[in-house]
Formats: structure tokens, C-alpha cells, sequence
């Protein structure tokens, strides 16, 4: 109650200085009204008038000031609410005046246009007073080392990111133009900024302007304008920075401090944002959880989303010790549900059929699995042996448990394969199909491509390359590559769940594909470098098991639309015989087991037609080459482990 009274009493002396201000200010308007009125020859009569009736319009004035609030703004923060204020007042006290002099006192001599230009000179008077201090403030934008900003984007954001850097000068920014392409605005001002010309003549108006930083304030903008602004300024050495979208705003007004960094995300499409989330939590709340692979970038952004949707459990298996310790850390720190973290082999049949005995779970999401081409292509054994194998045992604990839904994380490598992966994967695909016709189980597959920053990928190389100078090293010029955001891969991997009635493949739509040499570009350009000029690219070939387009639908498939933005359904050819897959897989790992990679290969192809292999001469390499050099009796790295049962132990390995 003290600090309340000693607050109030504080603000007492410039509350007082602030009514005698407008009180002052409505005597002199009053005053050059009669000299407007009579031409500064005011008769003598009109003087006894004006004497007489000013203590009445200052009073009036006064106490209709106060509802109004005029002492109580920050004038450096004037705007039209204010404005509209003081006119209001000023209005209403007039009206006041008047009505009581006319009326009240019946003197019908006093002029009646002073009432009209006394309120008119007030007004202006009032308002100059509060625009003083922002036209004041505002002229420090002119001070030296502040960043000279040239804004893409002349609507309601970048307008009001102008007023911002006006309101603040402190952030450092000094806005020195728009660019826009709405014709009608080319050559206006808004808040005395001059829209410069069209996305067109961007180059031409950065090569005159010479600002230091390129703003795009288009929050609603797709990510092919934005890429298109990034391609126009890769001439230029200078940052791009950008505005959240309009997913991310959650309140409509734009602010200085939102400003940051373009990164490549921006330039990637993405989800929609009205997808609902009550599908999803009618699916995983009070379910228990199975997900493989926990720790890989696709598993753990699994296990985070599904724990905020309240399972009763969440098993998270992995047989990397750092990755599942890091994502059972996370999660059971946030303290949202309970996790079960698991150091397990999906190739371990025992063990699986352990987990799945002791833990029951109802829902499991299988993401495990080797993923790296040319890793695979000189290790084809253990691709099928962990892809094929692993998913085959996984599965079938799945359906021997009576699980309820079983949703296997397959990738775009698997159409038309040319890598050992993308093959292993594509009969992965195929197994689940044959089981699902015979299993109470829902089996469905889910496909999709690259995700951004995922562990070993792209994105991390070339930021590590440009970070030490380059050279950024890319395969083909020519390589194009779907990209999404892992978390919102993750978003339409649970609604393809929802969607799931058994036997389904869903792929999701990822936009258009981007070519790889262009995202390095962007990057550099991103990282404030000019492409060939401070990073070099450099080119090094297709690497084997690699294709210079990727596809999402194979040939002999269809596609139709489901109820969810951004997923299609997949129908196989219906001639398809699945009867032999079951008998080939078995075969498949068991050469796989024994190291017989030519038959292997061989057996792949029989699965998967369009399957064309470049591993065999690499593999045989790597075995003529290892024979030549280490005896048999001396193997000791992980990969040296031969199979002492069949492909139904795939997994249950031991040293020579």
C-alpha cells in the first residue's frame, strides 16, 4: 500500500505539468482564433469577450481532458489511437463550450466560427505536441552505423516492422526502401519509406541502395519466393534475415526483436498447419508405445511427439547407448508419461520376443534401420540383415502378440532401387504386405524422403564444410532430392497411422524436389558467403548406389488422396503375387547370413524386378581386397560376426 501511495504522488508533478501544458495550449488556440476570426484586429467588445469567457472554456477543457486520459500516454509511442483521442476531447469540450455560451448564458454575440477554428488550432496544437518527441527520436535513424535495411514485403508486416525500427532505434536498424510487387504501391511511402520497385529489379535496387541488410517481411510468403529471393541476391555478400511465418505468429502484431535469420527451412514447403491433433490422441493416449530406432533423428522425434500426446507407456528401443540415453533423458526429464528405454537388436529374435512378451505393447512405430547408401553399398549383408531381417522379426513379435498396429518407416530409395538400402527397404515394404493378409495386426507402411538435418545427412556436411572455409563437396550437379522438416514428417507419419486399415502404403507428398547443388548455394548464401567466390563447390561424382532423381511412386503404382492434407494413398499393382515373398525373404537372409552376396544380389532382383544392383563389383572388391590382407582367424571389428543358425536367429551372431 506505501509503494502504491509513493508511486502515485510521483507521478503527481508530471501529471500537473501535463494539465497545465494543454490548459496553456487551449488558451493560445482560443486567442488565435479571434486573431484568425477578425484579421489580428480584434474590436474592443471582443476583447471584454474573450477575457470574460476564458476561465469558462479553460475549466471546461480541463475536466473534459481527464476522461480522456491525455496526462497518462507515452507520447514518444503517439499513434492514431491517441490522435483520435485528443479530437474526441477536444470535440466534446467544444460542444460543451458552445452549448453552454449559446444556451446557457444566451450570449448569441460571441462568434461562432471561433468555436469552429478554436478546436481546429487545439487539435493541431495537441497533436504537434505529442509528435515532437518520435519526429525527434526518428531523426536518429539518420545517425551513422546503424544497418541500412531494404524490406521485401510492403504490406501490414512490413509496415509495421518499419514503425517498430522507427519506435526503437536502438535494435540499429534503419529502413532505407520496400520492395514490393504490387504495381500500385511502386513509388509511394509508407511512414516515409519509398516502395522502390518490384522482385524484378531486386538486384538493380540492392546494386544502388547498397543496404547492409535484406529483410523479407512476407510472412504468408511460399518457399519458392523466398528461394527465388535467396537465388537473386547470390551476387551479393550480404545477410538475409526474415520474419516468422504466419504458423508461427501468434499474435498479429510484428516487432524488431522477431527478426532473425534466414535459414533453410524457409525454403523448404511445409505441412499445413490445420491438421487436428485430436486423431492423434484418440491413437496413442493410454496405448503402450513400441518405438525401434529411438535414438536415430526420425525415432527420437517419434518419441517426443508421441509423448505429448499422454501414452500410458513408451518403450524406446535402440542399440546405440548414447542416442537412446539422450532421448530417454529428454523425455523423462519434460516428466510427460512414463519411458521404458531399451539397449536392444531388432535382429535379436529372443530378445524381441522378451520385450514384446513382457511390455504388450499396442502400437508399435519401427524406424530402425541402417540408411546410409554408400555405408550399405559396401556392406549389403548387414543392410539386409538389419533392414529386411530386423523388420521381419519385429513384425512377426508384433503379429505373434497380437499388437494393434504396426507402422514400418520406409524412404523414397525404396522405388525402382539402385542401392542395396533402397532395395532392402523395398522388400521390407513387401513383407509387410504379405503379413498383413493373414495377420488381425494392421500393418502400414509409411515412405517418405530426406528430412532435413537428420543424422549423416546433407544438410550437417555442407554447414560443416563451410564453417572451415570449403570446399563444399557435392556428387552431381544435376542430383535433386525431396526435403521436409523432420517434425513435421514425424506430424503426418502418427495421421497416416490414424488412416491405417491394414496393408496400406502412404507416401507423403514433400513438395518439389530441390536440387542439391542449390541447396549448398543457399546455404553459403545463408551462412553471409557468396557462392564461388568465398566457398568453392566442388564436384565429385554419383557415389555408388545413388540416383540423380529420387521417386516417391514406383511405376507399376498408383496413388489417390486420402482425408489428410499431404498424404496419398499407395495401390500396388493388384496382379502382384505376394505368395513367394515369404519363402524369398527367408532365402534372402540366409545368403545374407552366410555372406553370399552375389546370391544375395541376386535374390534381391527376384523380389524387387526393377531393382538394378551396383554393389556386387564393390562388395567383391572389398572381400578380395580384405582376404589379401587379414588371416581369417584374426577378425575383430563388429562387422566381422558370421551366423552360427538360419535367417529365423538372424541376429543371434558370435565371432569366429
Amino acid at each position: 500500500m506505501a509503494r502504491s501511495f509513493a508511486t502515485f504522488f510521483a507521478t503527481i508533478p508530471r501529471r500537473w505539468a501535463l494539465l497545465f501544458t494543454h490548459v496553456g495550449l487551449a488558451a493560445l488556440s482560443n486567442w488565435v482564433a479571434f486573431l484568425l476570426r477578425f484579421d489580428e484586429d480584434i474590436p474592443a467588445g471582443q476583447w471584454d469577450l474573450f477575457a470574460a469567457m476564458l476561465p469558462l472554456l479553460l475549466v471546461i477543457r480541463a475536466i473534459t481532458f481527464y476522461p480522456f486520459r491525455l496526462h497518462d500516454g507515452l507520447w514518444r509511442y503517439t499513434s492514431l489511437w491517441d490522435v483520435r483521442d485528443l479530437a474526441l476531447s477536444v470535440g466534446v469540450s467544444t460542444l460543451l463550450f458552445a452549448g453552454t455560451v449559446r444556451f446557457g448564458m444566451g450570449l448569441w454575440s460571441y462568434p461562432s466560427s471561433v468555436f469552429v477554428i478554436d478546436a481546429l488550432v487545439l487539435l493541431c496544437l495537441l497533436t504537434g505536441l505529442r509528435l515532437v518527441p518520435r519526429l525527434v527520436r526518428e531523426m536518429r535513424l539518420r545517425e551513422p552505423g546503424l544497418k541500412r535495411v531494404l524490406i521485401i514485403g510492403a504490406g501490414d508486416a512490413g509496415a509495421m516492422i518499419v514503425r517498430e525500427m522507427r519506435n526503437n532505434p536502438s535494435y540499429g536498424y534503419s529502413p532505407i526502401g520496400f520492395v514490393d510487387d504490387n504495381p500500385k504501391k511502386i513509388g509511394h511511402r509508407i511512414h516515409g519509406v519509398t516502395v522502390l520497385g518490384s522482385r524484378d529489379n531486386l538486384t538493380r535496387i540492392v546494386a544502388e541502395q547498397n543496404p547492409n541488410v535484406v529483410l523479407v517481411a512476407i510472412p504468408s510468403a511460399a518457399p519458392a519466393e523466398t528461394r527465388a529471393v535467396v537465388k537473386a541476391l547470390e551476387s551479393f555478400n550480404l545477410p538475409i534475415q526474415t520474419l516468422p511465418t504466419l504458423r508461427d505468429l501468434l499474435q498479429c502484431r510484428v516487432e524488431v526483436s522477431q527478426i532473425r535469420n534466414l535459414s533453410i527451412e524457409d525454403l523448404l514447403d511445409r505441412v499445413p498447419v490445420d491438421l487436428a491433433t485430436e486423431p492423434l490422441r484418440r491413437l496413442i493416449y493410454g496405448e503402450r508405445i513400441l518405438i525401434t530406432g529411438a535414438g536415430g533423428s526420425i525415432g527420437s522425434e517419434l518419441c517426443r511427439q508421441v509423448a505429448r500426446l499422454s501414452p500410458a507407456a513408451l518403450v524406446v528401443l535402440d542399440r546405440y547407448e548414447h542416442g537412446l540415453f539422450a532421448v530417454a533423458n529428454e523425455l523423462s526429464t519434460a516428466g510427460q508419461t512414463c519411458i521404458v528405454p531399451v539397449i536392444g537388436d531388432v535382429t535379436d529374435v529372443a530378445q524381441m520376443n522378451r520385450l514384446f512378451a513382457e511390455h504388450r505393447p499396442t502400437l508399435v512405430f519401427h524406424a530402425a534401420a541402417h540408411k546410409h547408401v554408400p555405408l550399405m553399398e559396401g556392406n549389403p549383408c548387414e543392410a539386409v540383415l538389419n533392414n529386411v531381417g530386423g523388420t521381419r522379426i519385429v513384425a512377426e513379435a508384433a503379429h505373434r502378440h497380437e499388437v494393434d498396429r504396426f507402422i514400418l518407416i520406409s524412404t523414397d530409395k525404396a522405388v525402382n532401387p539402385v542401392s542395396v538400402m533402397g532395395a532392402s527397404k523395398g522388400v521390407a515394404e513387401l513383407f509387410i504386405q504379405d503379413l498383413s493378409r493373414s495377420s488381425r495386426t494392421i500393418f502400414t507402411t509409411v515412405r517418405f524422403g530426406n528430412v532435413l538435418g537428420s543424422n549423416g545427412s546433407v544438410i550437417p556436411l555442407f554447414l560443416n564444410q563451410i564453417k572451415v572455409g570449403g570446399p563444399v563437396t557435392i556428387t552431381d550437379s544435376g542430383m535433386r532430392r525431396y526435403f521436409m522438416l523432420i517434425g513435421e514428417a514425424v506430424q503426418l507419419v502418427l495421421h497416416a497411422a490414424c488412416l491405417a486399415r491394414g496393408g496400406d502404403l502412404f507416401v507423403l507428398e514433400m513438395g518439389e524436389q530441390i536440387r542439391v547443388v542449390d541447396m549448398a548455394r543457399n546455404l553459403i548464401r545463408l551462412s553471409g558467403l557468396v557462392p564461388d567466390k568465398d566457398i568453392a563447390l566442388t564436384y565429385l561424382g554419383c557415389r555408388p548406389g545413388e540416383k540423380l532423381v529420387e521417386e516417391l511412386i514406383a511405376r507399376h503404382e498408383t496413388v489417390e488422396p486420402t482425408t489428410v492434407p499431404k498424404i496419398l494413398c499407395v495401390r500396388a499393382d493388384p496382379a502382384r503375387d505376394l505368395s513367394q515373398v515369404p519363402g524369398l525373404v527367408t532365402r534372402l537372409e540366409g545368403a545374407a547370413c552366410e555372406g553370399n552376396v552375389s546370391k544375395m544380389l541376386t535374390l534381391l532382383g527376384k523380389l524387387l524386378p526393377t531393382y538394378r544392383s551396383t554393389a556386387l563389383p564393390i562388395a567383391q572388391e572389398t572381400v578380395r581386397e580384405f582376404d589379401g590382407l587379414v588371416p581369417t582367424d584374426s577378425l575383430s571389428s563388429p562387422s566381422d560376426i558370421v551366423t552360427v543358425a538360419g535367417p529365423a536367429s538372424v541376429g543371434r551372431r558370435r565371432r569366429k
